[in-house]
């Protein structure tokens, strides 16, 4: 990970700001993910980091798992102020800019040193139109790689065919489309209950949000292919951090940034410790095969220039400063 160590920037200087600020301010954060996810761990070590090195003069009260506010909502909660600060899912946002949808290609950032590469391309661009809503963006963790869960074994592909499948995204839906699949967009939070009606028999995901839902109970096979390593973020209101001292400024954005470098190191280690849960409770682990891989390649190439084709100036440029650093 000897890109993402370059990210760190002033996360050493985190212990030098304890006691900088006078005034002690609590925040509401809000997440969608359980407490054993490594997203949630990720956070609250955040929060521990952003609390020392402040000696308790920002404190923040993590609601967890939609405790609070639905994953899908975090966004438009923390613009508006109902909460100062979440985390939330850029792909969920497709709809507001294609830039949410790009780590999404399949293929196009198909591990994890390419999706570093990526982040940082994306970064001036995604920290511009969240200013420009009223929030500032403090970190990134990717989401492991993704894989096929469904009733059946998987070789080439054409098993998919008509097969009803959940996924998290436009880009990913276009995927599976071109795949063969029936495939309805859904939250997080309603896939255990989608597999129990039938509204789905298939998902495309990580191996730990399969750990989050025991998708055990509904799959018996786990077809890793890697492929696409999006990312969530931690989103700050822009008015709330504005008011903070200096200081406290300061510290929350070096937490940032080691949530960012920490988030890549947790996010390999639970693709490897959730692929073996899903091995123990029985499920049949294989990686995709190169039939597979290819189609997947030939449709994150297509995927790939109908979002540029569909880009302004701005976007176009976000992805030739990645291509120029691959």
């Amino acid at each position: 990970m000897g890109l993402i160590s370059k990210l760190s920037g002033a996360t050493l200087a985190l212990g030098l700001l304890a006691g900088a600020a006078s005034a002690e301010t609590t925040w509401t954060m809000a997440t969608g993910y359980p407490e054993t996810n490594f997203f949630t761990k990720n956070v609250r070590m955040f929060i521990d980091e952003v609390q020392t090195a402040t000696d308790g003069a920002l404190k923040i009260d993590l609601r967890p798992n939609d405790e609070l506010i639905k994953l899908d909502a975090v966004k438009r909660a923390v613009q508006s102020g109902q909460v100062a600060i979440g985390e939330i899912r850029l792909g969920i946002y497709g709809n507001e800019d294609p830039m949410y949808l790009l780590d999404s290609v399949p293929a196009l950032a198909g591990d994890y040193d390419h999706a570093a590469k990526l982040m940082a391309a994306q970064k001036p661009y995604l920290d511009k139109i969240f200013d420009e809503k009223g929030m500032k963006l403090l970190g990134f963790t990717p989401w492991p790689g993704q894989g096929f869960y469904t009733k059946f074994p998987v070789t080439d592909g054409s098993e998919f065919q008509d097969v009803k499948i959940r996924i998290y995204s436009k880009s990913t839906q276009d995927m599976a489309q071109k795949l063969g699949f029936q495939a309805t967009i859904l939250p997080f939070a309603e896939v255990p209950q989608a597999f129990s009606t039938g509204l789905i028999d298939a998902l495309f995901t990580s191996a730990q949000t399969g750990v989050d839902i025991q998708a055990w109970d509904y799959a018996q096979y786990f077809t890793y292919a890697g492929s696409i390593f999006s990312k969530n973020a931690i989103v700050v209101n822009k008015k709330a951090f504005d008011k903070l001292d200096p200081a406290v400024q300061e510290a929350l954005v070096a937490a940032g940034e080691a949530a960012t470098v920490r988030g890549y190191e947790m996010s390999a280690a639970a693709n490897e410790e959730t692929i073996a849960t899903l091995k123990e409770h029985g499920m049949t682990i294989t990686e995709a095969s190169p039939e597979l891989m290819a189609k997947l390649d030939a449709i994150g190439a297509e995927m790939a220039e109908a979002w540029a084709a569909d880009a302004d100036e701005a976007q176009k440029a976000v992805l030739a400063a990645y291509m120029a650093a691959d």
